[in-house]
């Protein structure tokens, strides 16, 4: 039976040493400063938002954002995104990327879409995590609706069961693809019709709500709140992409 150490703080500042760590997974961590030396190994996998990697003295972290912005364009696009065109250009292209993705999603088996590859989110889990994130960040704090999130929405892993449902969210539900594409289409749309009216007055508005109740109480400007929508739906769909290749069979491109 795997050990499983979940909001632990007895691993802070430890040293681990002369131990066989061998498929050991370290995942949703703070790993601020970790090091690891002199260790040996095969395919070994980092994931995550480094701000300064150092593989064997050689600080990697340009390189690996460069290809990263190489083999998906949409993430810089997202990332960098100042002005009201800017936004639009973001998120025409994100509109693109999961057009095409989602028509090559439904060649799969239904099934298949509620597979997780290596412990990550399934397709349609994807799908339910985008449509929360839009809930949260457009629905909610930009537009400020009386009833922002819906209950397929799926936030954040490590989010309190307590915190997801005063929201009204349905964390146990296992609905097929088409059930989680209706609302989260509709608001693709409604993200849409935001863009497309973007002024460079309104970019700069602080927002009356902050995305939810579980997030920091802390200024809340519409720039940021878009572009958190922007980097979300061009990550999670780098992630998408990744994971459907294995799922289809064949080889993702570089």
């Amino acid at each position: 039976m795997v050990s499983e150490y979940v909001q632990s703080e007895q691993f802070r500042g430890a040293r681990i040493h002369l131990c066989n760590l061998a498929g050991l997974e370290i995942r949703d961590c703070e790993v601020d400063s970790l090091k690891i030396v002199d260790c040996y190994g095969s395919d070994v996998y980092l994931g995550g938002f480094f701000e300064r990697l150092v593989v064997n003295d050689v600080d990697v972290t340009a390189y690996v954002e460069a290809e990263l912005d190489r083999r998906h364009p949409a993430r810089m696009l997202a990332r960098d995104a100042a002005s009201p065109e800017d936004y639009r250009a973001a998120w025409d292209a994100i509109e693109t990327l999961w057009d095409a993705t989602l028509d090559r999603a439904r060649l799969l088996p239904e099934a298949k879409l509620h597979e997780q590859v290596d412990g990550e989110w399934s397709l349609v889990e994807t799908q339910r995590h985008l449509l929360f994130a839009c809930d949260a960040w457009l629905g909610n704090a930009v537009l400020e609706e009386e009833a922002p999130y819906h209950p397929l929405g799926l936030p954040a892993g490590g989010t309190p069961p307590d915190a997801a449902a005063r929201l009204g969210l349905t964390l146990d539900a296992v609905p097929t693809l088409d059930e989680v594409l209706a609302p989260r289409l509709a608001r693709m749309a409604a993200m849409r019709r935001v863009v497309d009216g973007l002024t460079a007055t309104e970019l700069d508005r602080a927002c009356g709500r902050k995305p939810a109740d579980m997030y920091p109480d802390q200024e809340y400007v519409v720039r940021r709140c878009l572009k958190v929508v922007l980097k979300e739906e061009a990550e999670h769909h780098r992630y998408a992409v990744r994971d459907l290749a294995v799922l289809e069979g064949v080889s993702e491109p570089q």
